[in-house]
């Protein structure tokens, strides 16, 4: 063997007196040797101090033991909190993570799918930020292996695992009515995601429980971005601000409508109450602290590469699942009862309906 090159599979196989297909089929367990002839190769092993190539041995199993990651923004801070939990996971399982970066854009989480097509990762916890076309449901169910988290790609065929959107929009609903608001602002993100449907329509049950016919909702759409919590701010104040209460369906859209309201002098909860959603960005930091509807970030993360890796791939019937994960309301300091001007703001608009 020349001086400093790495010892290989031939060096092993050479000075065990045995091919390298038997040295190989020993290190993967795919190959059951006389004691004598294991003890010869692994005396060959400790002399040469050979070290197996990790990556070749799992190709040699047919998997990478990497799992793929795919998120829109790790720069927002929910999806780096699920970054963190599925990483820590996977860390637990001895598996390796790929994480994959979208930007939010079609075309790039098309290319990370593909991924999976050439075996570069053994399987994907896919997260999308935005309404599909079909054309992201039709290359998962080819693709097979991956989990869709978080917001859905309604004509895929995989296990889904979402935050339970309805139950959230639910406890802001009640919680808003207990302090008194019928009419309420519901800002959320496109109207085609699942976690903007159901979070409206939990909201409006939990007003419509305490009001019925009474309860009113003035519905903004937009992206669950500071931008658009500041666009929707401005387009508030314009309409002469037509509601007591905000439901901000995630916490950027909140402290994108927070910093425009306190430019122009609003206070909250005096003048107008807000609940957020999420509750990954230090919400009760804010003066006064927000109160929102609290995702588990973290459990989410972890049970997404565990069912990943626990679902039965090969029972189609086991995969079309949906499995919710509970939420809860963090009550804090930003909901009061309407104020005398927001109360007769409310006898008016209702008059005008």
């Amino acid at each position: 063997m020349a001086h400093g090159r790495t010892p290989g599979l031939k060096d092993v196989a050479k000075a065990a007196g045995v091919s390298v297909t038997t040295v190989s089929r020993m290190l993967n367990g795919s190959l059951d040797l006389p004691a004598l002839t294991k003890q010869r190769i692994e005396n060959a092993i400790t002399s040469l101090k050979y070290q197996p190539n990790p990556h070749a041995r799992r190709l040699s199993r047919g998997r990478s033991d990497t799992i793929g990651l795919v998120v829109p923004d790790i720069a927002n801070p929910f999806f780096a909190t699920m970054v963190a939990a599925v990483e820590e996971e996977a860390n637990d399982r001895g598996l390796a993570v790929s994480l994959y970066a979208t930007l939010n854009r079609t075309g790039r989480e098309v290319a990370y799918l593909r991924l999976l097509e050439h075996n570069h990762v053994d399987g994907l916890v896919f997260v999308t930020n935005h309404p599909d076309n079909g054309d992201l449901a039709a290359l998962i169910n080819r693709t097979g292996k991956v989990i869709v988290v978080d917001e859905d790609v309604p004509l895929a065929s995989v296990p889904k695992l979402f935050c339970d959107n309805f139950q959230g929009g639910h406890l802001a609903g009640r919680h808003l009515a207990e302090f008194g608001h019928r009419n309420v602002l519901y800002v959320g993100g496109p109207d085609a995601m699942i976690s903007t449907q159901r979070r409206f329509n939990g909201l409006r049950k939990g007003l419509q429980e305490r009001f019925g016919d009474d309860a009113s909702i003035r519905r903004y759409n937009g992206e669950y971005t500071i931008a658009c919590g500041r666009d929707m701010a401005r387009r508030f104040l314009d309409e002469g601000m037509p509601a007591t209460a905000v439901f901000a369906s995630s916490d950027e859209i909140a402290i994108g409508m927070i910093e425009v309201l306190r430019e122009k002098g609003i206070s909250i909860p005096e003048d107008l109450s807000i609940i957020g959603f999420d509750d990954v960005s230090p919400l009760h930091l804010f003066a006064p602290p927000v109160t929102a509807i609290r995702q588990p970030v973290r459990a989410i993360g972890r049970r997404a590469l565990s069912l990943l890796l626990e679902t039965n791939w090969q029972e189609s019937k086991s995969l079309a699942t949906e499995e919710l994960v509970p939420v809860e309301i963090v009550v804090r300091n930003s909901v009061a009862p309407p104020s005398t001007h927001n109360k007769q703001r409310e006898q008016n608009q209702r008059m005008r309906t």
